[in-house]
């Protein structure tokens, strides 16, 4: 599909630089024939008014002429081959850097609905055959039943989780969400999203350590506690029991750099410029036991684009990651 596009749009830039190169060369050719037919005329009436005693005028062979006419044709022809055959190849790259962001937005999009349709299709899955089986069963009892439904609304609630985060993702990207940014403290919103992630590092025996300063910045604090959140929640599924995770603040050079710090498993260094993408998860084995979609850090990402702001993750496997967050005091985009 894309070569045919490219081939097509590469033809409609010859159509278009072949007329223009035609209408300017059928002027260029009409102006010098014309200047021909003058200097001719003037010749011919300067002969014909000859005085005695003057030198006779340089008198234009009409043949010479003609053969002018006929030249002057030939290499406007030849300069419109050349000009064809030069856009054709130019045509072709600009049409391939033209219709490459189409591409790769095309190819994202496909990727996007594959990996979408592989992480709905496991819970609907699990869904389905729970039920089948149990409906076959003819001597189901209402204990088993009901721990049926229990393991169902698990899958469901997976199925919300998901679909939701899909939403939150799409809204980030499109930038279509609400968006007013306030002045907001950073301490604050560190303290909420802890408070939100207080049961899960609880149940892995996890210290939170929260030395975050009260510095402030503008920006929309319901999206920032989103991210903070994202973050700890990372830290805390990686990170084994009886460790800690600490979140960190500076202020320096106009920006607010926040840095949260975990005692886990460690990223493979190869695994690091994905760990972004939509779906992406380091450790497949790893990411089935802590669960989740890998969809956390991409939404992370796009609620720092939006801020205006960077964030990049350093990692030794066995030793932690550190996740940085750079937002710029003040502005807002």
């Amino acid at each position: 599909m894309f070569n045919s596009a490219r081939i097509r749009l590469t033809a409609w830039y010859l159509v278009i630089i072949a007329l223009i190169s035609f209408f300017f060369s059928v002027a260029i050719y009409r102006v010098l024939t014309s200047e021909l037919n003058r200097i001719e005329e003037m010749q011919r009436v300067r002969i014909e008014r000859e005085v005695p005693d003057r030198p006779r005028p340089f008198f234009l062979d009409p043949l010479v002429v003609a053969e002018t006419k006929r030249r002057i044709f030939l290499m406007l022809s030849a300069a419109n081959v050349v000009i064809l055959a030069s856009s054709a190849v130019a045509g072709f790259y600009l049409a391939g850097r033209t219709l490459s962001p189409i591409k790769e937005m095309v190819e994202e999009q496909d990727r996007f609905l594959s990996d979408a349709s592989h992480e709905l299709r496991t819970p609907i899955t699990v869904l389905k055959s729970e039920i089948e089986v149990n409906l076959r069963d003819k001597n189901l009892r209402l204990a088993d039943a009901k721990k049926l439904l229990v393991s169902n609304l698990e899958e469901v609630n997976s199925l919300q989780i998901l679909t939701d985060n899909l939403i939150k993702l799409s809204r980030y990207q499109a930038r279509q969400n609400g968006f007013a940014p306030t002045r907001v403290s950073l301490k604050t919103i560190t303290a909420s999203a802890v408070k939100r992630v207080k049961i899960l590092a609880k149940q892995k025996q996890i210290e939170m350590v929260n030395e975050t300063k009260n510095i402030f910045l503008l920006g929309e604090e319901p999206s920032l506690t989103e991210l903070v959140v994202i973050l700890l929640d990372n830290a805390i599924k990686y990170s084994s029991k009886n460790s800690k995770v600490v979140i960190l603040s500076q202020k320096t050079d106009g920006h607010v750099i926040l840095k949260v710090t975990d005692q886990g498993v460690g990223i493979n260094r190869k695994d690091l410029s994905h760990l972004f993408d939509r779906f992406f998860r380091a450790d497949q084995a790893r990411s089935r036991q802590v669960g989740g979609f890998g969809l956390g850090l991409s939404i992370a990402k796009e609620i720092v684009k939006r801020h205006g702001g960077m964030i990049k993750v350093d990692s030794k496997l066995g030793k932690g990651t550190t996740f940085s967050v750079s937002l710029q005091v003040g502005r807002v985009n």
